[in-house]
C-alpha cells in the first residue's frame, strides 16, 4: 500500500492526540483569567484556511459548553466588513479567538487589530508568538507542534481543533456551566479518541485505499456535512484542492438535496458524506444517503455507525464513537486525508502542485503573508 507524507501524518494522529493533550490542557487553563472569562458576553472565532475549518468545527461546542452566543467570521469579513457596532459593545467584548499556526497570515492579524481597535478582547492561538498574530493580540495560547514531514495540513488541523475545544471546556467550567468532574470527563474523552483511532486505522487504511483505487479518476469530489460534521466537509474540499488540484465542493445535507442533487455525470463525482449518529440532523442524513445511493453516486459515508444505522448498502468508513459529540471533529477528518493521500500518489500529483509552473508564485506563501494590511 502507498505511504507518503500525508498518509504518515494521519498514522501519527493517535500518538499526537495524547501528546498534544498533555501539552495543551494546562495551557488552556491559563489562557484566560477568571475575571476575563466572567466578562465574556459573546465569542467570535476567526481564521483562514484550515484554521477557519477548525473554527467551524468548534462553534457549536462553544455555544453548548459556555451558554454564550458564538459566531464564526472569516478573517477578511471581520477585518473589512464586520459591523463596528458589534465590537466594544461592552468592556473587552466580544472575545475574539484567532487561530493561525504560522502566525504569519496577514488577514488574520489585520482582523484582530481591527477588532481590538474597536474594543474587542483578543486571544491568539499560534505556534509562532513572535510573528504578526502574536504581536496583535491581548493573550496568547502557544502551540508546540512537533516537526514532521510537510503535507496538506492534517496534524496542525487536529491541534487547532483540540486547542479550541479545550478553551471552550475551560470557559464553561469556570462559568459553572457544569462541574469540574464533568469537564475532566470531556477532556478524558479526547484522549480516548486517539486510542480508538489507533485501533481503527489498520482497517480504515485498507478500506479507504480500495475506495481510492476506484475513485482516482473522478472528475470532482462532493463533501456533505451538517452541524459538527460540516467542518469536516469544508476541510475535505480544501484537502482536494491542495492534494489533488481537482474540483470539489462542500455543502450541508439540506442544501445538497436542493442543488447538488441535480448535477450530471454522477458516476464521476466521488461523494463523501460525514454523518455521525448523534447529529441532530441524523434523519435528514439518512434520507440524503438513500437519495444519493438511488442516483448511483459513488459514496463514502464517514460515521461512527454503519449500515444498521442508515439502511443503505454502501461504503461506511468507521471513525471513533465519542461520549461527547463535541469531540467528534478531532478524528472524523482522518479518512478524508487518507483518501487524498492515496489518490495523490496514484495519479502522480504533488501537494500544492509542487509550487511549479504557474503555481511558482505560491512558493513561500507570499500571497497570504505579504498582502497589504489595512486596519479600519
Amino acid at each position: 500500500m502507498i505511504e507518503n507524507a500525508l498518509i504518515r501524518q494521519v498514522l501519527s494522529l493517535p500518538e499526537l492526540i495524547e501528546q498534544q493533550y498533555n501539552d495543551l490542557e494546562p495551557k488552556a487553563r491559563k489562557a484566560l483569567t477568571t475575571p476575563e472569562i466572567f466578562g465574556i458576553q459573546r465569542i467570535v472565532l476567526t481564521g483562514c484556511g484550515d484554521s477557519y475549518a477548525a473554527a467551524l468545527a468548534t462553534k457549536h461546542a462553544f455555544e453548548m459548553l459556555t451558554n454564550l452566543p458564538c459566531e464564526v467570521v472569516p478573517a477578511i469579513e471581520l477585518s473589512r466588513l464586520y459591523s463596528r457596532k458589534q465590537l466594544g459593545f461592552a468592556p473587552c467584548n466580544p472575545l475574539v479567538i484567532a487561530v493561525s499556526n504560522s502566525g504569519s497570515v496577514v488577514r488574520v492579524a489585520e482582523a484582530i487589530q481591527a477588532a481590538r481597535k474597536h474594543g474587542a478582547f483578543a486571544l491568539g492561538i499560534t505556534g509562532k508568538r513572535e510573528r504578526l498574530l502574536g504581536q496583535s493580540v491581548d493573550k496568547i495560547m502557544d502551540l508546540n507542534i512537533p516537526p514532521f514531514e510537510a503535507a496538506p495540513g492534517t496534524r496542525s488541523y487536529m491541534i487547532s481543533v483540540m486547542s479550541l475545544l479545550l478553551v471552550a471546556i475551560r470557559i464553561g467550567e469556570v462559568r459553572g456551566c457544569y462541574t469540574m468532574d464533568e469537564a475532566m470527563d470531556m477532556r478524558f474523552d479526547m484522549v480516548a479518541q486517539g486510542k480508538a483511532l489507533g485501533e481503527l486505522l489498520p482497517d480504515m487504511c485498507k478500506q479507504v485505499y480500495d475506495i481510492a483505487e476506484k475513485w482516482k479518476n473522478m472528475e470532482a469530489y462532493d463533501f456533505v456535512g451538517t452541524g459538527f460534521d460540516y467542518a469536516a466537509a469544508w476541510f475535505g474540499h480544501a484537502k482536494v484542492f491542495e492534494a489533488l488540484g481537482k474540483y470539489a465542493m462542500h455543502i450541508n445535507s439540506e442544501e445538497w438535496l436542493h442543488m447538488n442533487f441535480f448535477m450530471r455525470n454522477v458516476d464521476k463525482i466521488g461523494t463523501i458524506i460525514v454523518a455521525n449518529t448523534t447529529n441532530p440532523a441524523m434523519s435528514r442524513n439518512k434520507e440524503l444517503i438513500k437519495f444519493a445511493h438511488n442516483l448511483t453516486r459513488p459514496l463514502m459515508v464517514i460515521t461512527d455507525g454503519g449500515k444498521e444505522d442508515f439502511g443503505v448498502d454502501t461504503n461506511y468508513v468507521k471513525v471513533p464513537k465519542t461520549k461527547y459529540a463535541i469531540n467528534m471533529p478531532l478524528t472524523q477528518f482522518a479518512p478524508i486525508c487518507l483518501l487524498c493521500g492515496y489518490i495523490m500518489d496514484m495519479i502522480g500529483e504533488e501537494d500544492g502542485r509542487g509550487c511549479k509552473g504557474v503555481w511558482k508564485i505560491a512558493d513561500g506563501a507570499r500571497c497570504i503573508r505579504e498582502s497589504e494590511m489595512i486596519v479600519q
